[in-house]
Protein backbone atom coordinates (compact mmCIF):
# COMPACT_ATOMS: atom_id res chain seq x y z
CA UNK A 1 0.00 0.00 0.00
CA UNK A 2 1.70 3.22 -0.97
CA UNK A 3 0.45 5.81 0.64
CA UNK A 4 3.33 8.55 1.21
CA UNK A 5 1.58 12.09 1.67
CA UNK A 6 -1.18 12.21 3.71
CA UNK A 7 -4.30 14.52 2.31
CA UNK A 8 -5.36 18.04 3.50
CA UNK A 9 -6.49 16.83 7.35
CA UNK A 10 -9.34 19.17 8.53
CA UNK A 11 -9.87 19.78 12.36
CA UNK A 12 -10.57 16.40 14.31
CA UNK A 13 -14.39 15.63 15.28
CA UNK A 14 -15.29 15.64 18.87
CA UNK A 15 -16.47 12.52 20.37
CA UNK A 16 -20.01 13.21 20.24
CA UNK A 17 -19.55 13.56 16.08
CA UNK A 18 -17.66 10.58 16.36
CA UNK A 19 -20.63 8.36 17.79
CA UNK A 20 -23.02 10.02 15.40
CA UNK A 21 -21.00 9.34 12.68
CA UNK A 22 -20.66 5.76 13.20
CA UNK A 23 -24.23 5.55 14.00
CA UNK A 24 -25.69 7.13 10.89
CA UNK A 25 -22.76 4.21 9.16
CA UNK A 26 -24.44 1.45 11.49
CA UNK A 27 -28.33 2.60 10.49
CA UNK A 28 -27.28 2.62 6.60
CA UNK A 29 -25.11 -0.94 6.55
CA UNK A 30 -26.08 -2.54 9.60
CA UNK A 31 -24.07 -6.05 8.55
CA UNK A 32 -20.98 -4.22 6.50
CA UNK A 33 -18.11 -6.81 5.40
CA UNK A 34 -15.72 -7.30 2.07
CA UNK A 35 -16.42 -7.00 -0.80
CA UNK A 36 -13.83 -9.88 -1.71
CA UNK A 37 -15.34 -13.51 -2.23
CA UNK A 38 -13.99 -16.31 0.39
CA UNK A 39 -15.57 -19.52 1.93
CA UNK A 40 -12.73 -19.56 4.15
CA UNK A 41 -9.96 -18.00 6.03
CA UNK A 42 -7.49 -19.01 3.60
CA UNK A 43 -9.39 -17.97 0.51
CA UNK A 44 -9.54 -14.57 2.33
CA UNK A 45 -6.25 -14.36 2.81
CA UNK A 46 -5.03 -15.04 -0.64
CA UNK A 47 -8.07 -12.89 -1.75
CA UNK A 48 -6.42 -9.73 0.13
CA UNK A 49 -3.04 -10.54 -1.07
CA UNK A 50 -3.91 -10.45 -4.44
CA UNK A 51 -5.82 -7.59 -4.06
CA UNK A 52 -3.16 -5.23 -4.00
CA UNK A 53 -2.67 -2.20 -6.13
CA UNK A 54 -6.10 -4.39 -8.11
CA UNK A 55 -9.95 -3.80 -7.45
CA UNK A 56 -11.75 -6.19 -5.46
CA UNK A 57 -14.11 -6.58 -8.44
CA UNK A 58 -10.84 -7.84 -10.83
CA UNK A 59 -9.89 -10.33 -7.88
CA UNK A 60 -13.70 -12.01 -7.46
CA UNK A 61 -13.10 -12.53 -11.37
CA UNK A 62 -10.12 -14.39 -11.13
CA UNK A 63 -10.36 -16.20 -7.73
CA UNK A 64 -14.05 -17.47 -8.64
CA UNK A 65 -12.04 -20.14 -11.33
CA UNK A 66 -8.91 -20.32 -9.46
CA UNK A 67 -10.83 -21.89 -5.86
CA UNK A 68 -12.69 -23.76 -8.27
CA UNK A 69 -9.64 -25.92 -8.94
CA UNK A 70 -7.31 -24.46 -5.53
CA UNK A 71 -9.01 -23.52 -2.30
CA UNK A 72 -6.15 -25.23 0.12
CA UNK A 73 -2.81 -24.76 0.31
CA UNK A 74 -2.02 -28.20 -0.57
CA UNK A 75 -3.85 -27.66 -3.72
CA UNK A 76 -2.32 -24.13 -4.75
CA UNK A 77 1.20 -26.06 -4.16
CA UNK A 78 0.05 -28.70 -6.57
CA UNK A 79 -1.01 -25.93 -9.40
CA UNK A 80 2.13 -24.86 -9.30
CA UNK A 81 3.01 -21.05 -10.16
CA UNK A 82 2.58 -21.11 -13.26
CA UNK A 83 -0.95 -22.51 -12.86
CA UNK A 84 -1.91 -19.75 -10.76
CA UNK A 85 -0.41 -17.35 -12.85
CA UNK A 86 -2.59 -18.53 -15.47
CA UNK A 87 -5.96 -17.48 -13.31
CA UNK A 88 -4.73 -14.45 -11.65
CA UNK A 89 -2.90 -12.74 -14.98
CA UNK A 90 -5.24 -10.43 -15.58
CA UNK A 91 -4.53 -8.75 -11.90
CA UNK A 92 -1.73 -6.54 -11.34
CA UNK A 93 1.59 -7.51 -10.28
CA UNK A 94 0.41 -11.36 -10.92
CA UNK A 95 3.57 -12.91 -11.38
CA UNK A 96 5.08 -11.42 -8.45
CA UNK A 97 1.57 -12.36 -6.43
CA UNK A 98 1.75 -16.01 -7.92
CA UNK A 99 5.62 -16.38 -6.62
CA UNK A 100 4.55 -14.91 -3.27
CA UNK A 101 1.58 -17.58 -3.01
CA UNK A 102 3.58 -19.90 -3.59
CA UNK A 103 5.99 -19.33 -0.91
CA UNK A 104 2.87 -18.61 1.81
CA UNK A 105 1.13 -21.75 0.78
CA UNK A 106 4.79 -23.64 1.68
CA UNK A 107 4.96 -22.11 5.16
CA UNK A 108 0.92 -22.44 6.17
CA UNK A 109 1.75 -26.40 5.46
CA UNK A 110 5.25 -26.37 7.12
CA UNK A 111 4.36 -23.91 10.15
CA UNK A 112 0.92 -23.68 10.53
CA UNK A 113 -0.36 -27.57 9.68
CA UNK A 114 -2.57 -25.80 6.98
CA UNK A 115 -3.99 -23.27 8.59
CA UNK A 116 -4.48 -19.52 8.40
CA UNK A 117 -2.44 -18.22 11.58
CA UNK A 118 -4.59 -16.00 13.99
CA UNK A 119 -1.48 -14.02 15.26
CA UNK A 120 -0.27 -10.64 13.61
CA UNK A 121 3.01 -11.66 14.08
CA UNK A 122 2.66 -15.47 12.10
CA UNK A 123 0.72 -13.30 9.51
CA UNK A 124 3.23 -10.63 9.07
CA UNK A 125 5.86 -13.60 8.56
CA UNK A 126 3.98 -14.78 5.40
CA UNK A 127 5.66 -13.09 1.99
CA UNK A 128 3.15 -9.97 0.96
CA UNK A 129 1.73 -9.54 4.14
CA UNK A 130 2.09 -6.57 5.83
CA UNK A 131 -0.02 -4.69 9.01
CA UNK A 132 -3.19 -4.08 6.57
CA UNK A 133 -3.38 -7.66 5.19
CA UNK A 134 -2.97 -8.83 8.46
CA UNK A 135 -5.51 -6.91 9.76
CA UNK A 136 -7.94 -7.70 7.41
CA UNK A 137 -7.63 -11.06 8.09
CA UNK A 138 -7.95 -11.21 11.87
CA UNK A 139 -11.19 -8.53 11.14
CA UNK A 140 -13.17 -10.23 9.21
CA UNK A 141 -11.68 -13.81 9.54
CA UNK A 142 -11.42 -14.65 13.00
CA UNK A 143 -13.69 -11.71 14.17
CA UNK A 144 -10.81 -9.25 15.88
CA UNK A 145 -11.34 -5.76 16.55
CA UNK A 146 -8.66 -4.45 14.06
CA UNK A 147 -8.78 -1.90 12.02
CA UNK A 148 -6.92 -2.36 9.05
CA UNK A 149 -5.91 1.25 7.13
CA UNK A 150 -5.89 1.33 2.91
CA UNK A 151 -5.94 4.32 0.87
CA UNK A 152 -9.71 4.52 1.15
CA UNK A 153 -9.48 5.11 5.04
CA UNK A 154 -6.91 7.06 5.03
CA UNK A 155 -8.01 9.76 2.93
CA UNK A 156 -11.65 9.66 4.70
CA UNK A 157 -10.20 9.79 8.11
CA UNK A 158 -8.09 12.73 7.54
CA UNK A 159 -10.89 14.49 5.05
CA UNK A 160 -13.71 14.07 7.62
CA UNK A 161 -11.36 15.08 10.20
CA UNK A 162 -12.19 11.68 12.07
CA UNK A 163 -9.37 10.59 12.72
CA UNK A 164 -6.22 12.62 11.08
CA UNK A 165 -2.78 11.17 10.77
CA UNK A 166 0.22 11.39 8.34
CA UNK A 167 0.30 7.57 7.29
CA UNK A 168 -1.75 4.60 8.17
CA UNK A 169 -0.26 3.10 10.97
CA UNK A 170 -1.01 7.19 12.79
CA UNK A 171 -4.13 6.74 11.08
CA UNK A 172 -4.61 2.92 12.54
CA UNK A 173 -3.84 4.17 16.05
CA UNK A 174 -6.03 6.89 16.32
CA UNK A 175 -9.22 4.89 14.84
CA UNK A 176 -8.46 2.40 17.53
CA UNK A 177 -8.45 5.11 19.90
CA UNK A 178 -11.60 7.06 19.44
CA UNK A 179 -13.91 4.63 17.56
CA UNK A 180 -16.28 3.38 20.29
CA UNK A 181 -16.11 -0.20 21.27
CA UNK A 182 -19.28 -1.21 19.50
CA UNK A 183 -18.44 -0.04 16.68
CA UNK A 184 -14.55 -1.24 16.47
CA UNK A 185 -15.40 -4.33 14.62
CA UNK A 186 -17.07 -2.75 11.87
CA UNK A 187 -15.84 -0.03 11.28
CA UNK A 188 -12.93 -0.84 8.82
CA UNK A 189 -15.74 -2.18 6.48
CA UNK A 190 -17.96 1.11 6.42
CA UNK A 191 -15.22 3.44 6.17
CA UNK A 192 -13.85 1.44 3.00
CA UNK A 193 -17.31 1.61 1.22
CA UNK A 194 -17.46 4.44 2.59
CA UNK A 195 -14.20 5.91 0.93
CA UNK A 196 -14.66 3.51 -2.64
CA UNK A 197 -18.70 4.74 -3.09
CA UNK A 198 -19.13 8.39 -2.14
CA UNK A 199 -15.94 10.04 -0.15
CA UNK A 200 -13.83 9.40 -3.84
CA UNK A 201 -10.28 10.54 -3.74
CA UNK A 202 -10.98 13.10 -6.68
CA UNK A 203 -13.81 14.77 -5.44
CA UNK A 204 -15.73 13.53 -2.39
CA UNK A 205 -19.87 13.41 -3.30
CA UNK A 206 -21.14 15.32 -0.20
CA UNK A 207 -24.35 16.01 -2.58
CA UNK A 208 -25.51 12.04 -1.48
CA UNK A 209 -23.61 11.38 1.89
CA UNK A 210 -25.37 10.21 4.77
CA UNK A 211 -22.39 11.62 7.32
CA UNK A 212 -22.57 15.12 5.34
CA UNK A 213 -23.26 17.17 8.12
CA UNK A 214 -20.74 15.78 10.54
CA UNK A 215 -17.99 15.59 8.21
CA UNK A 216 -15.35 18.66 8.92
CA UNK A 217 -14.31 18.54 5.20
CA UNK A 218 -14.88 22.11 3.58
CA UNK A 219 -16.01 23.41 1.32
CA UNK A 220 -18.58 20.47 0.40
CA UNK A 221 -19.21 19.95 -2.76
CA UNK A 222 -22.71 20.12 -4.95
CA UNK A 223 -24.02 17.94 -7.39
CA UNK A 224 -22.85 18.18 -10.96
CA UNK A 225 -25.26 20.45 -13.17
CA UNK A 226 -26.54 18.22 -16.17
Amino acid sequence: MAIRVAPKSFPPMNAAKRRALFETLQQHNPNPTTELEYTSPFELLIAVLLSAQATDVSVNKATRKLYAVANTPAKMLALGEAGVSDYIKTIGLYRTKAKNVMVTCQLLLSRHAGEVPRSREALEALPGVGRKTANVVLNTAFGEDTIAVDTHIFRVANRTGLAPGKDPLAVELALERVTPAEFKHDAHHWLILHGRYVCKARTPECWHCAIEALCEFQPKTAAPKR
